[in-house]
């Protein structure tokens, strides 16, 4: 092959103006070229030319400098470095191959959108108009020629400045057959992430609302903002759901809601708002923010938008560094959960956090330095308990604390590791509205402990690694008679993370007391093969019971239930963990399985989760609930799913869903089925059926390309 790029600049040289040549050389390469005496230059096999970010390939291309045109003998292909391809059998185009005729021609866009025509024309560099074209995403191969989905239209220009994809007399085709017609269609090209216009429907079918379709539309507001605004409607309802998003140099905010009429609360107008925000301060302080409103009960779950039965909003401001965290919130819950009234809960709390970690100078070891504030505030006016749930209707509590603690090792020569450690605090509290408590109620604690590990380590047969722990930890807080509002202390979690915690409740209203003593055990094996073993088990005893927690915590009496929890992880995509609590009888108190395993076709994921029946943790009745969710590859293309949550207590079906996914290199297509069994005053059992499609090829919202079929030869 002979590489000619300097006969080909000089030669440009002489055919091109002096003020166009710096802009408009080119470099040839071809297995022969010839140059005639009237400038006209030829070129034959494996010809290529790059101009700019332009590649151009053929069997051969004649130049003819009169014209100052480009005869190409195809095969040829053009890329034009913005990620269009045109294959043609034969061109003529101009020299910086920004115009001209392409014959038997087809255009792919990002490697996704393909467009076939039997001529394209380019004009300016900018537009391709293709003339009796078929357009699709989908992979066509000789013994399967007829593509899941394409448009056949008389004319299509395509606008590469602007990224659009304009069809004339358009026809939309599934499997072949006509689904429906448009006298003018736009859709932006793959490489667009963001254009005007509509977005592909979807099909919505409930029980309570009907079978009603919504259609969206997308509405660019710049480049940092757009809407997207979606009516919803059936024979039941009428809906505009809204989307609001807005980018800043320095965060991001979003607003989703919507706006309803139907039929069951006929005469009403429902909705919900939904926003959340972010924002990067200076000192590398965040800030997050969140808005949810609903307008009664049973909206979220009637729409199915959400789950959730509690709603915060309210603004967070935090900075964590190395040695220091600091956290600032100010937040009001509003609670749609039946039973729990607004006026009688905390609905507006405020925080403020500060934390510092360091070394002191002389102690050595780590300790800590904390600062915390934290409000209550009931709407009721009531200070008395009328509603008979232990605390009156109307307290409101403010409490600063501050605190101070300490930790240090020693490794003793015969491996044990010894600790001594201390925290101390104090607490402020402003108490009113609550004819139990005085105004204001000061009150201090300590904690002084010592602890003894005794880590082993041990090599077994074929490189596996054991590793063995005994723990055993004491701990003793002075008793004291001063008795604080509870609002941050009233669940407990009795598992292996807080088995040698120094203090198990999850706020500071109550602090564990007395002399006590936690024992504990743990193993771990790992494996060379890359799967790990770890068993845990302890337990802990007092000096004597307090009464500080609840029978079904596992905590109460002077020696708590005993801890066991394992842990199972596998290189295969196996993880399972699980942890009981039981007592001396080996009957259970508390048990939690929780499983998962991914595979690459099929994957599953469950939990289990028993409670004993506890009126002082608001349980009535024993609690058993079993939740499943699963996937599994169905064949090429089709992937199945499940879900699950029964209440083996209450000896029914919580919630049961089924879905199937269709993917391929163009199309998703996504179809489910779900049931909601629950029942209250608000809200009733729903059947819900969905189906939505997405296109790939049209805009960027879809990239089917791992999903590429190779045509069989």
């Amino acid at each position: 092959m002979i590489r000619l790029r300097a006969l080909l600049l000089a030669w440009l040289i002489a055919s091109a103006p002096a003020a166009a040549l710096a802009e408009d050389a080119a470099t040839l390469v071809a297995d022969r070229i010839f140059l005639t005496g009237t400038g006209t230059l030829t070129a034959e096999g494996h010809v290529e030319v790059f101009f700019a970010d332009a590649r151009l390939t053929a069997a051969a291309i004649i130049y003819d400098p009169a014209s100052d045109r480009l005869t190409i003998t195809g095969p040829l292909t053009v890329e034009d470095g913005r990620g269009t391809v045109i294959m043609a059998d034969a061109a003529s185009l101009s020299r910086d191959m920004t115009d001209g005729i392409l014959d038997s021609a087809r255009m792919v866009i990002d490697q996704q959108m393909q467009i076939a025509s039997n001529r394209i024309v380019r004009e300016a560099g900018r537009y391709t108009r293709m003339e009796r074209v078929v357009a699709s995403a989908c992979e066509v191969c000789p013994s399967d020629p007829i593509p899941l989905w394409e448009i056949r239209a008389e004319r299509v220009v395509h606008d590469q400045q602007e990224r659009q994809l304009y069809f004339d007399h358009a026809q939309f085709r599934v499997m072949g057959l006509p689904i429906f017609y448009a006298p003018w269609l736009r859709m932006p090209d793959p490489t667009l992430d963001r254009a005007t216009g509509f977005l592909l429907p979807s099909i919505r079918s409930t029980s309570n609302l009907g079978v009603g379709i919504k259609v969206p539309y997308f509405i660019t507001l710049g480049d940092s903002r757009d809407v997207t605004l979606a009516p919803y409607v059936s024979g039941r309802t009428s809906t505009l759901e809204f989307r609001y998003r807005q980018a800043f140099e320095n965060g991001r905010v979003e607003v989703q809601g919507a706006v309803s009429r139907d039929d069951i609360l006929p005469d009403e107008t429902r909705g919900y708002l939904f926003g959340t925000g972010s924002f990067d301060l200076p000192e590398k302080f965040k800030l997050t923010a969140e808005i949810r409103l609903v307008s009664d009960p049973a909206y979220l779950l009637d729409y199915g938008i959400s789950d959730d039965d509690r709603l915060r909003s309210g603004v967070d401001i935090t900075r964590t560094r190395r040695n220091e965290y600091i956290y600032g919130s100010f937040a009001n819950y509003h609670s749609i959960r039946e039973g729990e009234g607004n006026s009688t809960t905390p609905t507006t709390l405020g925080a403020l956090v500060y934390e510092r970690r360091f070394s002191p100078a002389y102690l050595g070891g780590e300790g800590g330095l904390r600062f915390e504030t934290r409000g209550f505030y009931r709407p009721s006016t009531v200070d008395t308990d009328v509603n008979g749930d232990g605390v009156a209707d109307g307290r409101d509590v403010a409490r600063a604390s501050l605190g101070i603690d300490w930790r240090r090792n020693w490794v003793l020569e015969n491996g044990l590791v010894a600790s001594g450690m201390f925290d101390i605090g104090a607490d402020f509290y402003a108490i009113t509205q609550d004819v139990t408590f005085p105004g204001t109620v000061t009150r201090l604690t300590s904690t002084f402990g010592a602890e003894l590990r005794w880590p082993l380590l041990r090599s077994g047969a074929g490189g596996a690694v054991h590793v063995l722990e005994p723990i055993a930890q004491i701990l003793w807080t002075p008793e004291s008679n001063t008795t604080v509002p509870n609002e941050d202390s009233a669940l407990v979690e009795f598992d292996e993370g807080n088995l040698f915690a120094l203090d198990r409740f999850a706020g500071r209203d109550l602090r564990e007391e007395g002399l006590r003593t936690n024992i504990g055990l743990s193993w771990t094996r790992y494996d060379p093969d890359g799967w790990n073993l770890t068993l845990a088990g302890g337990r802990v005893f007092r000096d004597r019971d307090l009464g500080q927690f609840t029978n079904s915590s596992g905590l109460s009496g002077t020696a708590s239930d005993w801890l066991v929890s394992g842990q199972v992880q596998t290189p295969e995509g196996l993880n399972f963990v699980g942890r009981a609590l039981f007592d001396d009888d080996l009957s259970l108190t508390r048990n939690s399985l929780s499983l998962a395993w991914q595979r690459p076709d099929y994957g599953v994921s469950a939990g289990y989760l028993m409670l004993d029946a506890d009126l002082a943790e608001d349980r009535p009745e024993d609690t058993q609930e079993l939740t499943l969710s699963g996937y599994w590859q169905m064949s090429q293309g089709w992937r199945g799913r499940i879900e699950g949550r029964h209440d083996f207590t209450a000896g029914r079906t919580g919630y049961a869903g089924l879905g199937f996914e269709y993917r391929t290199e163009c199309a998703l297509i996504d179809l489910s089925l779900s049931r909601r069994f629950t029942s209250s005053t608000s809200v009733t059992p729903t059947t819900d059926f969905n189906l939505s499609v997405t296109l790939g090829g049209i805009g960027s919202g879809y990239d089917g390309q791992s999903y590429r079929r190779s045509c069989a030869r």
